[in-house]
């Protein structure tokens, strides 16, 4: 015997809408289902992924992800408060503030993330399923422009890029958590994310061309690559575009 088909009504609240037909934002949805089915299924079903959700509430109860729906059940979703708390697996005591991991899509927005000094893992062949084992496993925030990677099991800490502008979503990103005073520029390789240190000139001069081995003194070496970094002629250019993308970040949208 087939199970009996039930009912729930969901109201999407804000940003949420992003992730619904254009039929759909900002009216009920209704859903069907059988069994027993929860909140979080049911909400992804209908496109919304579970990390861009901030609360759930029944009439004056606050739900869970995990708590089942019941039958003719009217449940109001709504985004997350911005901006959002750094994830609690790293806000106490961690060395690093928060960190990241890119889908392969990303890479501009890995060297922008890398220097304002956030530890952010990118790679162009990574895979959807290592992107998920790393974002769970380390607690990472997955960023990515796939809706649907979001809705994997394992991952805690994410969010759907609405710009496919590389300096908007570094802007949404900041925003979101509020980076803008943790930002610690050109501390970090933009090539691997590796930490970078001073190195003596002399240490390096081999490896110089011959005009930055003449006007140049003060040199950075990434401890894991090898990258070694300058202030040359395009530093200033770099600091006035930081400080631009910093004012936009503490702006209302």
């Amino acid at each position: 015997m087939s199970e009996v088909q039930k009912s729930a009504t969901f109201f999407f609240y804000g940003e949420l809408n992003d992730f619904l037909p254009k039929s759909r934002r900002g009216q009920p949805v209704r859903c069907l289902f059988r069994g027993r089915q929860t909140v979080k299924h049911l909400i992804e079903s209908l496109g919304v992924p579970h990390p861009e959700v901030g609360s759930i509430e029944v009439g004056d109860r606050t739900l869970s992800l995990d708590a089942l729906v019941e039958e003719g059940a009217w449940i109001k979703v709504y985004p997350p408060r911005l901006p959002l708390p750094l994830p609690a697996a790293l806000a106490s005591g961690a060395e690093e503030p928060i960190r990241f991991v890119l889908d392969n899509h990303l890479g501009r927005l890995a060297a922008y993330l890398r220097l304002f000094g956030f530890d952010t893992l990118y790679r162009n062949d990574i895979q959807d399923d290592e992107l998920a084992q790393i974002a769970g496993a380390e607690h990472r925030v997955l960023l990515t422009r796939d809706h649907r990677l979001l809705m994997r099991t394992c991952i805690y800490y994410g969010y759907w890029l609405r710009s496919k502008n590389p300096r908007q979503q570094l802007v949404e990103v900041m925003r979101r958590w509020n980076l803008a005073d943790l930002a610690r520029p050109f501390r970090r390789c933009l090539r691997c994310n590796g930490l970078l240190q001073a190195v003596p000139k002399e240490q390096i001069l081999t490896a110089l061309q011959p005009l930055t081995r003449l006007y140049y003194d003060d040199f950075r070496q990434c401890v894991d690559c090898g990258q070694i970094y300058w202030k040359g002629s395009h530093y200033e250019r770099m600091q006035t575009w930081m400080i631009k993308v910093l004012q936009a970040s503490t702006s209302t949208p």
